[in-house]
C-alpha cells in the first residue's frame, strides 16, 4: 500500500448520549459552564460550541430547566435548537462551582476508550518505503545510497531511529523529511475525558488543521463527522535542548484539567529529539522513561488523584545527535534503539552537488569551476572537514556581502573567499 491509497477517516458524529461515551453529568456541566461564559446562546450555537448535535444536549438543558437553573428567553416555534437559553441566578452560582472544580470550557471531550480504539485502527500510518519512494522523499537532499538504504527499513518499522554524525550534515532536516513518507491525515481530538478529568490534546502550534471543502462553503454543520475531532496532517514535532522530563507526563492537572504530554501530541506522526544528549534530561533517564512504550506502543499516565490509565504511544521517535554514541549511552541502552544511521560528511562531488542545489534555491547561476576553485584555494588549505551545511551558509554570507557592497548578485571567488574568512575559525590566531 502506498500513501496515495490511504483514505482519511474521521469518526462519525454521535447521535445519542451513549454514542458520545461520556456521562450526562459531564455534558450538563459543560452546558452550564458554556452558558455561564457566553451569557445567552441558541440551542444551535450551544451545540456548535460543544461539537455535537443538539439532541445530545437537550436532556441536560431539560434537567437544568427543571431545577430552575436555566430559562428560555426567546426563539421560534421550530424547536429547542432555535430557543435562546440563559442561566438563572441559581444556575450561574452552580456553573461557578463547576468551574471551580474543573475550568475546562470547550468541545465535548472524547472518552479515552474511543481514542484508544481510534489509534489502534488508524494511529499507525501506511508508510511508503520502497526504494524509489524513499529516494523521492529525500530528493531535496544529497544523501548517499548507503544512508537512504538504511533509512527506508528503519522508517518502515517505526520503532525508533538513532541518527548520529558530525554537526552540519543535515540530521534535523533528514528527521523532519520523514514526514514525506507518512504524509496523510489523522483525526486529533480537541480533548480527552478520563471520567470527569479533561486532557487537552489538539494544539494549534503543533497540529496542522486541514480545512474541509464543506467548511470553506459554510456547510460544516451538515457534515456527518464528529466535530469533537480535528482533521489534521500527521504531526511532525521537533524539540531540542529545552526538553524536560515533566514534559513527558500529563501537564498542569489543576482542578482536573490537563494538557497532553509531548509524545501524545506527536501520536500518529514523528517526534524528533534534536540535539539528543543536550536536553535538561539525561539520555539514560529519557530512554528509561520510554523503554516500555517504545516496545508496547502503550504509555501509562497518572492523574493527580492517583488513577492510572493507558495512553496510546503511536509515535515514531527519532533521536538526532552530533555527540559520539559511546559518550551518550552504554551498549545496553544503544541496543534499545533498534535502528542507527550515521549522517556522514559529504564527499567533494556531493559538496559540489549541494552547492548547486543551494544556488538553484536562491535563483543564482551555478558555476562548477567556481566551486572547485573554492575547494582548491580556500577549503583544502584550511584543512576544513566538509559539511552539508557549508554551501548554504557560505552562499548566504556572500549574498550579505553583495548587498552590503551594492554589487551585482553574482557569486565570485573573491566573495566566497571573504565569506570563508568570516565563517571559519582560524585556530592559529590567538585571543
Amino acid at each position: 500500500m502506498t500513501i496515495s491509497d490511504v483514505t482519511p477517516v474521521m469518526p462519525k458524529a454521535p447521535r445519542t448520549i451513549e454514542e458520545t461515551g461520556v456521562s450526562v453529568d459531564l455534558i450538563l456541566q459543560l452546558v452550564a459552564k458554556t452558558l455561564h461564559s457566553a451569557g445567552q446562546l441558541t440551542g444551535s450555537e450551544l451545540a456548535e460550541r460543544l461539537g455535537v448535535h443538539f439532541p445530545i444536549l437537550e436532556p441536560a438543558l431539560t434537567q437544568l430547566k427543571q431545577q430552575h437553573h436555566c430559562e428560555i428567553t426567546g426563539g421560534s416555534l421550530v424547536g429547542g435548537a432555535a430557543f435562546h437559553y440563559r442561566l438563572t441566578d441559581a444556575g450561574q452560582s452552580r456553573a461557578a462551582l463547576f468551574l471551580e472544580h474543573n475550568p475546562y470550557i470547550g468541545v465535548l471531550p472524547v472518552p479515552i476508550a474511543q481514542y484508544q480504539e481510534y489509534m489502534r485502527d488508524y494511529g499507525r500510518p501506511a508508510v511508503a518505503t520502497s526504494r524509489d519512494e524513499v529516494r523521492q522523499a529525500f530528493r531535496h537532499l544529497v544523501l548517499s545510497d548507503r544512508v537512504l538504504d538504511q533509512l527506508g527499513p528503519a522508517i518502515a518499522v517505526r520503532h525508533s531511529l538513532f541518527l548520529y554524525g558530525p554537526p552540519g550534515n543535515g540530521k534535523t532536516v533528514i528527521s523532519q523529511s520523514i514526514r514525506h513518507l507518512i504524509v496523510g491525515e489523522l483525526a486529533i481530538p480537541h480533548a480527552l475525558a478520563v471520567d470527569n478529568n479533561v486532557i487537552r490534546v489538539f494544539d494549534a502550534v503543533n497540529h496542522e488543521r486541514i480545512e474541509s471543502e464543506s467548511a470553506s462553503h459554510g456547510l460544516e454543520r451538515t457534515c456527518d463527522v464528529d466535530r469533537r475531532w480535528v482533521r489534521c496532517h500527521r504531526p511532525v514535532i521537533t524539540v531540542g535542548g529545552e526538553l524536560r522530563l515533566d514534559a513527558l507526563d500529563l501537564q498542569d492537572g489543576h482542578k482536573g484539567l490537563y494538557r497532553a504530554p509531548l509524545q501524545a501530541l506527536a501520536n500518529g506522526g514523528v517526534l524528533v529529539i534534536d540535539d539528543f544528549g543536550r536536553q535538561q534530561i539525561s539520555p539514560r533517564d529519557l530512554l528509561n522513561r520510554w523503554t516500555v512504550p517504545l516496545d508496547s506502543r502503550v504509555d501509562y499516565m497518572t492523574l493527580r488523584t492517583g488513577q492510572t490509565f493507558e495512553l496510546p504511544f503511536e509515535t515514531f521517535v527519532v533521536f538526532a545527535t552530533n555527540l559520539k554514541p559511546c559518550e551518550l549511552l552504554d551498549e545496553a541502552f544503544l541496543r534499545r534503539l533498534r535502528y542507527k544511521v550515521r549522517a556522514q560528511s559529504p564527499t567533494e562531488d556531493e559538496f559540489v552537488h549541494i552547492f548547486e542545489n543551494s544556488c538553484r534555491e536562491r535563483n543564482l547561476e551555478f558555476n562548477r569551476g567556481l566551486v572547485e576553485q573554492l575547494l582548491e584555494t580556500e577549503l583544502r588549505p584550511r584543512g576544513i572537514q566538509l559539511r552539508g551545511c557549508q554551501p548554504r551558509d557560505l552562499i548566504d554570507h556572500a549574498l550579505s556581502l553583495v548587498s552590503y557592497l551594492d554589487q551585482p548578485r553574482v557569486l565570485t571567488l573573491e566573495l566566497l573567499a571573504a565569506a570563508c574568512a568570516g565563517y571559519f575559525v582560524d585556530e592559529g590566531v590567538g585571543a
